[in-house]
């Protein structure tokens, strides 16, 4: 990885929480760049948006064989760089550019980034209108520089972002005009979220959607990049940190509370997809 350090103002947060499973902020900041400032190449295990405030700059997405596009990008617009995705970003030599930029990850990230019409083979961001556009820069500039924000406070102006992103975005998919398939995944996770607490399994909700099992696998795949049966453990993990974090109830209830009859079970998925283990867990995030 290489980069400049002479950047003219940059600064970074991190967000302090990370009990957020649906969707977290990873970090987020502020770069006013120097003359070919550079960043990259890497890769990350987060979806990263940078909206390009002002000046120039020019982002190099790779694969396997070298790179395999190049965007030339100037301000007001944006970009999105998806988790395992390798990609060098650089300052223009002459504009240098200035953006804000949010690193964000969760069971339903894919879902919004969707929803924006931004793809792997399109992942420019550009708004339809300049009242949508300022709209945006403003919510995005309020969360960067809120210093005395609780967690609560900023995943709700986040949130907001998403959706302010969603509808402005020129690619925006509308959610009516989504294929068959996504209806299916739609429902599935609906079945999901009624249905967590019970010892519900991948065949029951197959067939709640009227589905082969393994097409109900391939369409979660391709619309979430992640299967049902993983999507569902995640899901009540989430649902157990919420219990732990809100509660006093014990592991052993909250375990039953989420779908799972075996403790250890329970404890071992939740520490795969947390972490740590849930007693360690609540010491840190348990509200007082």
């Amino acid at each position: 990885m290489h980069m400049n350090n002479n950047v003219r103002q940059r600064f970074t947060k991190t967000f302090p929480d990370a009990s957020y499973i649906d969707l977290s902020i990873i970090d987020y900041g502020y770069d006013d760049c120097n003359p070919l400032h550079s960043y990259g190449p890497t890769i990350r295990e987060y979806y990263l948006f940078h909206y390009i405030i002002s000046g120039k700059g020019t982002v190099y997405y790779f694969d396997d064989k070298g790179v395999n596009n190049v965007l030339h990008l100037d301000g007001s617009k944006g970009f999105m760089i998806w988790p395992g995705q390798i990609a060098r970003y650089i300052a223009d030599e002459h504009d240098p550019w200035i953006y804000l930029w949010v690193g964000f990850a969760g069971l339903k990230a894919q879902g919004f980034v969707t929803q924006s019409g931004l793809t792997v083979k399109h992942p420019v961001y550009e708004a339809r209108s300049l009242s949508e556009d300022i709209k945006l820069r403003n919510k995005f500039l309020s969360i960067v520089n809120g210093t005395k924000s609780s967690p609560i406070d900023i995943m709700g102006h986040f949130y907001q972002f998403l959706s302010m992103l969603i509808e402005s975005s020129a690619k925006h998919k509308k959610t009516s005009g989504n294929s068959l398939q996504s209806f299916y995944v739609n429902e599935a996770i609906s079945y999901m979220e009624r249905h967590y607490q019970e010892r519900i399994t991948i065949d029951d909700i197959a067939l709640y959607c009227n589905l082969n099992r393994s097409y109900l696998g391939k369409i979660f795949k391709y619309e979430l990049k992640t299967g049902p049966q993983d999507f569902l453990i995640r899901y009540r993990m989430s649902m157990a940190c919420e219990l732990m974090k809100t509660t006093d109830t014990k592991i052993g209830d909250i375990c039953d509370m989420v779908g799972y009859s075996n403790l250890f079970t329970f404890s071992r998925a939740f520490k795969r997809i947390i972490g740590e283990s849930p007693s360690e867990w609540r010491k840190k995030n348990k509200l007082r």
